[in-house]
């Protein structure tokens, strides 16, 4: 996404509106932890401060698909953040334009959870001599593991 910054250099305007839909190809994600991006919005300004300083604030928001944690199934997650960044380490004194795709991006990674499930039934995970177990279970008296965990507590 490329902004001109012409009118604010020329002080023509103080800021730039932005209420556009972004869509990043696939390329950009291969390889992570998101497996697709769908209805990716940004909505905010660029702005200059009283320093001169060219400063993108708004709100990305959208849906990432990504893996469950427990069933390693693809699920939806959204995702908002709030963006405050400064530009000028990304403009040439010589261009009067900035494309805002990497800051954009990287505000997203930053919203991939480091766990999230959406499993509820615990049940069907379990093999030969183990299962999962919720964490109410891990808290119960009669829990199979509170021996290990009282002994734990005592280390």
């Amino acid at each position: 996404m490329i902004v001109n910054l012409e009118e604010i250099y020329a002080n023509i305007k103080d800021h730039i509106d932005l209420d556009e839909d972004v869509i990043f190809d696939k390329e950009t994600y291969h390889m992570q932890e998101i497996k697709d991006l769908k209805d990716v919005h940004l909505s905010g300004s660029i702005d200059k401060n009283s320093d001169d300083e060219v400063i993108l604030t708004g709100i990305l928001s959208g849906t990432m698909t990504i893996l469950d944690s427990i069933s390693l199934e693809e699920v939806a997650y959204k995702f908002s953040s709030e963006i405050e960044e400064n530009l000028d380490e990304l403009l040439t004194k010589d261009k009067n334009s900035i494309d805002i795709m990497e800051v954009l991006w990287q505000n997203i990674v930053l919203e991939v959870p480091l766990r999230y499930t959406e499993v509820t039934d615990y049940s069907k995970y379990s093999g030969d001599g183990w299962r999962l177990i919720s964490e109410e279970e891990l808290e119960m008296k009669n829990n199979p593991f509170q021996a290990l965990l009282e002994n734990e507590k005592e280390e």
